[in-house]
């Protein structure tokens, strides 16, 4: 019989950890990746501003009335950016986020599908590392 096993120290033993887990599409890896690179997650007042630091968002271009928009920024953590496409594509379609996904594929393309489903993502991530618990539903909406 091998020796029991020393308890575990450190982010995993912490209720964001279990949080984010429970979330469709992000396992132990997926987890342990958001949370080493968001790290604290006070530093962000909103879930607007996680999804803009991990690059989620689109380029926004102003001048006087002219208002363009972009390609998603790119800015922030690269590791963040691929957790969250990588879990949102192993979603399946019956959960809100997969819904959404394919909605947006639908009419815009796969891969916009994906990044969209990807910022709904790190917005469920902010909650869950904020609270320590799964705080936004994620069954599909009622038609």
């Amino acid at each position: 019989m091998p020796p029991p096993r020393p308890p575990r120290r450190g982010w995993a033993t912490t209720p964001g950890y279990a949080a984010v887990q429970t979330l469709p599409g992000v396992g132990p890896i997926l987890a342990a990746v958001f949370i080493a690179e968001i790290g604290d997650i006070t530093r962000f007042p909103a879930p607007a501003k996680l999804a803009s630091w991990s690059g989620l968002t689109p380029k926004h271009y102003e001048s006087d009335t002219t208002v363009r928009r972009g390609r998603i920024s790119k800015q922030g953590s690269r590791l963040v950016r691929w957790a969250a496409v990588e879990a949102v594509q192993r979603i399946s379609k019956h959960t809100r986020i997969g819904g959404y996904r394919d909605r947006v594929a639908a009419r815009r393309g796969r891969n916009i599908g994906n990044v969209a489903a990807a910022r709904e993502l790190i917005e469920c991530v902010y909650y869950a590392l904020r609270d320590g618990t799964r705080r936004r539903a994620l069954a599909p909406a009622a038609a």
